[in-house]
């Protein structure tokens, strides 16, 4: 019996890279850089980096003030992440394969930060570019992984009409 196929073992790949980036970058940003103790600085253009707390699910919706918020957002992004290994073992599409792996990547590093901190650390602020929310790695993994479970859902809905 095979553990997951080659595509699977792909998402756990990108799943990883993932969470070492985006916890490398947030200790970076919190211990190297200092960001908590300059709040924003303008890096190139348009782009800042601004320190945010975020108490809340990606971009700060739903926030989750109290304890039992923090630990239920906790479980729901481990239990996610969990579905989504399952779902990776037997993934046959390279794209599907990349889609997940980047979800349970961002959905992961995500849930460490409230684990340790009670929040996630946010800090690429884009918002002179009329994009309002200030984000890290892991959102933009969640985010770019959810479009591209779209693309891959719709590709094969394509296929499977003209066959």
């Amino acid at each position: 019996m095979k553990l997951a196929t080659r595509q699977g073992w792909t998402a756990y790949a990108i799943a990883l890279a993932v969470i070492v980036l985006d916890q490398l970058s947030k200790y970076w940003i919190l211990y190297v850089y200092d960001l908590p103790g300059r709040l924003s600085e303008q890096v190139v253009g348009p782009f800042h980096l601004t320190m945010v707390w975020n108490q809340g699910v990606s971009f700060g919706l739903l926030r989750a003030d109290a304890d039992l918020g923090r630990w239920l957002l906790v479980v729901f992004s481990v239990v996610v992440a969990i579905v989504l290994v399952f779902w990776a073992r037997k993934a046959d599409r390279n794209l599907l394969a990349a889609a997940l792996g980047l979800v349970m990547g961002g959905a992961i590093g995500n849930a460490i930060d409230r684990a340790r901190f009670g929040a996630v650390v946010d800090f690429i602020d884009v918002s002179r570019l009329y994009f309002p929310w200030v984000f890290n790695i892991a959102d933009s993994g969640i985010t770019i992984g959810v479009v591209l479970l779209l693309l891959d859902g719709l590709r094969r809905e394509t296929k499977g009409v003209g066959a």
